[in-house]
């Protein structure tokens, strides 16, 4: 099939919109004609090719909803014409993490950044004038058509509206599973979220839906503090507005500290932060963020023996075939609000606008 992506060439330079082609899928692979794509920070920081290995030509994208258009050899759970979501990461159903019921980090499908052709044979389907494109994250959103190993596409309800649920294929399910699925908060509990960005935002959501009582929204960026309102933050600490630690801060407002903490940053110091800030005897911090690879992290082990627990997730411990579609479900009910999430929507043509948008901080 021959259609247009968005190509970036070069590091931090333009998307360009180009015609490629795109071979048809191989061994458990699905083609899938992407109808609305969204864009992810992760986009970006590759796009920026910040500290890893720059793979270009490249086509991102990895938020999207679709159809599929034909599968390959040995796909038996999808059809030309099923609506889907392709995800970042997959669920093989055969490793020993697919089979346990604790985890959702497939050995075979797992997120791998440095991979620019399919599992199957290592080869990418994008090409121009027979030149190879890489692929990203196994999905390439950002092509009117993209081929996606079967393992990585969640099917949905047909009814469900593109535009809306392909968010549901990154962020807004990291941030919303680390606090319904990780941090588990109990009806009337406290939580502190750390950092108020699209992930921090649905981990408030999360706790909305839990019924926190206090849902208490850290941020270096005072702007974020209005917005968050209306995903259930309910009080505002910025760091800086204080000379003490914020986790000293969280503390004497809520009695000792908080029930449950979400770090949603990246930060190593706000890692410690959310995980200090929790109360003694029954505390739970889980963290979302990924750190820069130097980082180390750095508590006083009573803080451990004091009883607070300490945890991390992936993709809000959701496995993609599996548990996805019940996430859409959740907005179909009306139990998961979506389109406060959506600030802006451009058409694919100007997609660099998207890129504009998120740089300055404005979506």
């Amino acid at each position: 099939i021959r259609c247009k992506a968005a190509v970036a060439w070069e590091a931090g330079k333009p998307l360009v919109m180009e015609e490629v082609e795109v071979a048809p899928p191989q061994n458990h692979e699905v083609r899938i004609k992407i109808l609305f794509t969204s864009l992810c920070h992760t986009d970006v920081y590759f796009w920026e090719a910040k500290g890893q290995t720059p793979l270009f030509p490249r086509i991102f994208g990895h938020e999207a909803g679709g159809i599929v258009e034909s599968v390959g050899e040995g796909v038996t759970d999808l059809q030309p014409g099923d609506h889907v979501l392709p995800i970042f990461t997959g669920e093989c159903g055969d490793c020993r993490h697919c089979h346990s019921g604790e985890s959702n980090m497939c050995d075979l499908l797992r997120i791998n950044t440095e991979r620019g052709g399919m599992i199957h044979d290592g080869e990418s389907r994008f090409s121009i004038n027979g030149k190879p494109i890489h692929h990203f994250l196994g999905t390439s959103t950002f092509s009117e058509y993209t081929v996606v190993q079967s393992g990585q596409v969640a099917k949905i309800n047909p009814d469900a509206p593109l535009d809306k649920v392909c968010i549901v294929s990154c962020g807004l399910s990291t941030g919303l599973g680390a606090t319904l699925n990780v941090a588990k908060p109990k009806k009337g509990q406290s939580i502190a979220i750390f950092g108020l960005g699209a992930v921090g935002l649905a981990a408030a959501e999360g706790a909305r839906i839990a019924g926190a009582s206090r849902i208490i929204g850290v941020d270096l960026n005072s702007k974020r503090f209005d917005q968050a309102k209306e995903f259930g933050v309910t009080e505002f600490v910025n760091p800086r507005d204080h000379d003490k630690p914020v986790q000293q801060v969280i503390a004497e407002m809520t009695d000792g500290g908080v029930d449950r903490s979400v770090e949603c940053t990246g930060s190593v110091q706000a890692m410690i932060q959310a995980f200090e800030c929790v109360h003694d005897g029954w505390g739970v911090a889980v963290l979302v963020g990924v750190p820069s690879k130097d980082d180390a992290f750095k508590t006083h082990p009573m803080n451990l023996l004091n009883e607070r627990t300490l945890k991390g997730t992936f993709f809000g411990n959701y496995k993609p075939k599996t548990d996805i579609p019940g996430v859409v479900e959740k907005y179909m009910n009306k139990e998961l609000e979506l389109e406060k999430f959506i600030t802006h929507t451009v058409p694919f043509s100007e997609i660099n606008k998207a890129f504009d948008y998120m740089l300055k901080g404005e979506s």
